[in-house]
């Protein structure tokens, strides 16, 4: 089977949250043996799906020190299939125009994987290894990063230097930011409760709606969108305390800049302390923490401040949930995460609401003076690539592997903005034999 080949059976194989990678992992990892690696096939049950780690390498026995090329075989979920016009309305079914490979996964990252794969398994099985590579392939990537817990819980790889798999557009990456999920539930009174149940029984009603509009945007470029919720948000905190709020929606979730909200409000209600005026005082509450957060800059980063989204409103039954995330620069310490994160979990209490975090991965920076990083330019600028490091606003998993003291990098072929989680995903043939090369001049630097 040629490069191309395997591509478009990856591609073609799915591997996104609801199905899990577990079809693809055993592809996978038959493909590696089939190049002579030895493999390790690590079975994970994560809710109700079985998930899979591959662990590949070209020695028999694990050795006590290893070089990680790590790469993430799981892939956001396509959205509309009618979207993917590129590939005949089918994400999973790859298709070659103008040397570019479009499809689900082609850059984020897949494709990486057979990148990797072919470097190692140029070199032979069992050569004089000085810091032998293991490839691995991990699931979850897209969800909590799970796949990559699960590798270093169970002591899986003894990896020193690490290159993880990210669509860098084939320019090495040193810091990506960390993140924060959080979620406010503000729950509603007795008397809100039964008003509102009253309420929808009856035949006329006293209330007024209104739709906020905005645009969307990846939560780690906020500035590229504008958020909808926001918009409903100010415009709630110019209203009277006694709004009853009978509905408020907005957004998709956390993650994503909304481009809609939505609010459904009786002005004429008898209610006792609505939820209107703690939703309004949490957020006047939101933005002092935000003010703080400009206090704090690496200008390493664009944006260069911490940043939170609200992605996603609901109105439940017995509460209104908000969720969003917060994007952390390295700069930012722990003892500063820890202490806003307090700040908002007192704000909440005050107001009777609850404040949870969801999920926290610490940023990661690797100094451009690094063994790792100036090696990796080297190699970088002898092939006429472009050798000056970049950071990227998301969290990836070398926010895992540098948290136990492995020296991590990211690179990758495709291009990352305006390319990955859309409809039009691809990646230049060009560039995967690039990212071949590389991988190949890192593994003669660092394993021979």
């Amino acid at each position: 089977m040629d490069f191309i080949e395997s591509c478009r059976q990856l591609i073609a194989i799915d591997s996104t949250p609801a199905h899990g990678n577990k079809e693809l992992a055993r592809w996978a990892a038959a493909f590696c043996r089939q190049k002579g690696l030895v493999v390790e096939e690590q079975i994970e049950v994560v809710g109700d799906l079985e998930q899979v780690n591959i662990i590949a390498r070209p020695v028999d026995e694990r050795p006590g020190s290893e070089f990680l090329f790590q790469t993430h075989l799981d892939t956001a979920d396509p959205g509309p299939f009618a979207l993917w016009t590129e590939t005949g309305s089918n994400p999973y079914d790859a298709h070659i125009i103008d040397g570019k490979i479009f499809g689900l996964g082609a850059a984020d990252v897949k494709l990486d994987f057979l990148c990797k794969l072919e470097a190692i398994a140029s070199f032979g099985k069992n050569r004089a290894w000085r810091l032998p590579p293991v490839l691995v392939g991990t699931f979850g990537e897209e969800t909590g990063m799970q796949g990559a817990l699960k590798l270093i819980r169970k002591n899986k790889i003894s990896a020193k230097m690490a290159l993880i798999g990210e669509p860098s557009d084939l320019q090495l990456v040193n810091a990506a930011k960390g993140f924060a999920t959080v979620e406010i539930r503000v729950p509603f009174s007795d008397e809100e409760i039964r008003y509102r149940d009253e309420h929808n029984l009856r035949e006329s009603t006293s209330t007024q709606s209104k739709l906020f509009r905005g645009k969307a945007a990846h939560s780690s470029m906020p500035h590229l969108g504008e958020s909808a919720i926001t918009k409903m948000l100010e415009y709630l905190t110019m209203l009277p305390d006694t709004v009853n709020i009978m509905e408020i929606d907005g957004g998709i979730n956390f993650n994503t800049v909304p481009s809609h909200a939505f609010l459904e409000i009786d002005m004429l209600s008898t209610v006792k302390n609505p939820i209107a005026a703690k939703l309004a005082n949490i957020y006047r509450g939101l933005k002092e923490v935000e003010s703080d957060f400009l206090k704090h800059r690496d200008e390493d980063f664009y944006p260069s401040t911490p940043t939170l989204n609200i992605g996603l409103v609901r109105t439940n039954e017995n509460d209104v949930q908000l969720s969003g995330s917060c994007r952390l620069p390295p700069i930012i310490t722990q003892e500063i995460y820890e202490r806003w994160m307090e700040q908002i979990r007192n704000l909440c209490e005050k107001n009777g609401a609850v404040f949870s975090v969801n999920d926290y991965k610490k940023p990661f920076r690797t100094e451009v003076n690094s063994i790792l990083v100036k090696g990796c330019l080297d190699e970088l600028r002898g092939l006429g690539l472009k050798a000056e490091p970049a950071t990227q606003p998301s969290t990836n998993e070398a926010s895992i592997f540098s948290r136990i003291g492995i020296e991590c990098a990211c690179f990758g072929p495709g291009k990352r903005e305006g390319n990955v989680h859309t409809p039009q995903e691809h990646v230049a043939i060009e560039d995967l034999h690039k990212a071949i090369e590389f991988y190949k001049k890192v593994i003669e630097r660092f394993c021979l």
